[in-house]
């Protein structure tokens, strides 16, 4: 008998992705025990073409990035990757050979992560390209961060730097110089912050997938405190600091950085240092959580409070 198209699909892109829990993608549902002693975490994300990532964004760099944005939210969680389930809805006019460079960023990202396919679906659809993915990670039990837990006093630390994937996107869609390649790479290729043992040492964490700005906004709100930081002490790659305080606003409340912001109070400063050093994660302190309902305050050169025309991406 012969395969049905989508059957066929599957098996050329996605079968070679597939670990033993999701039984050759030819079962209605995949088969899963998490380690002994742990909890499940999952999270979802979904990218759109156009939205999310450029339609003539290579193909392998849109799979690095739909794994990547999901893994960051293993990362702020603290979890460690277990697998992950797709869900792709294919416009017509797509050539079929797109999915093969998009496979090849997917099973990148597997071996470097440590986790495979566990299944998924696929549909067909008159409109963009929607990619979904759902994935699963385990942490210990009651060990998961969460975004609520910032106390006054807590240093507010980021890893990496901010500002480049924005500045990336303005390269490709404004002209903005990129001689070394180094923003767009940031901006098509997320690197997610796994690796360090945050657990005992971070009061809160979340990753900055909608703008620094923002996203420390959501940490402030869930946990009841305020926030204040200084532009200045922001870490920037040398290639944003090269485009200059003109962008200065985008890059404090531009997206698709998928750093990682920490509550971490005085006394956990050296061990973060530690767990940072031995994952090779660069962290920086750029401000203090304090009392009060203020939000977020984010002080210029002269110490005056900045002003942002927005915070951040919004999803609607």
């Amino acid at each position: 008998m012969t395969e049905a198209p989508e059957f066929a699909f599957i098996a050329r892109h996605f079968r070679s992705l597939a670990g033993p829990g999701a039984l050759g993608l030819a079962d209605d549902a995949a088969i899963l025990a998490p380690p002994p002693g742990r909890e499940l975490v999952l999270s979802a994300d979904t990218i759109v073409s156009g939205v999310h990532f450029l339609p003539d964004d290579p193909a392998e760099t849109v799979g690095v990035k739909l794994l990547g944005v999901n893994l960051s939210d293993l990362a702020a969680m603290g979890a460690t990757p277990l697998g992950y389930l797709l869900a792709v809805s294919v416009p017509g006019t797509l050539p079929d050979d797109w999915f093969a460079g998009f496979a090849r960023g997917l099973a990148g990202m597997q071996a470097r992560y440590g986790l495979t396919l566990l299944g998924g679906d696929t549909t067909a659809t008159p409109g963009p390209l929607t990619l979904s993915l759902t994935i699963l990670g385990h942490a210990a039990p009651g060990a998961a961060l969460r975004r609520n837990g910032a106390r006054p006093g807590d240093g507010i630390w980021v890893t990496g730097t901010i500002g480049d994937a924005t500045l990336g996107l303005a390269c490709l869609t404004e002209g903005l110089a990129d001689p070394t390649g180094h923003l767009v790479e940031r901006y098509r290729r997320p690197s997610p912050r796994l690796g360090m043992a945050l657990h005992g040492i971070a009061h809160a964490a979340i990753d900055v997938s909608d703008g620094l700005v923002q996203d420390l906004g959501h940490l402030c709100r869930q946990s009841g405190v305020s926030a204040r930081i200084a532009a200045a002490l922001v870490p920037a790659s040398d290639a944003a600091r090269a485009a200059g305080a003109a962008f200065l606003d985008r890059r404090l409340t531009g997206g698709d950085d998928y750093e990682l912001l920490l509550a971490v109070p005085p006394d956990r400063v050296p061990a973060l240092l530690d767990t940072a050093g031995a994952a090779r994660i660069a962290v920086t302190r750029i401000g203090v959580f304090s009392d009060g309902a203020d939000g977020v305050t984010v002080t210029g050169a002269d110490g005056a409070p900045m002003r942002f025309a927005r915070a951040g991406w919004s999803h609607f």
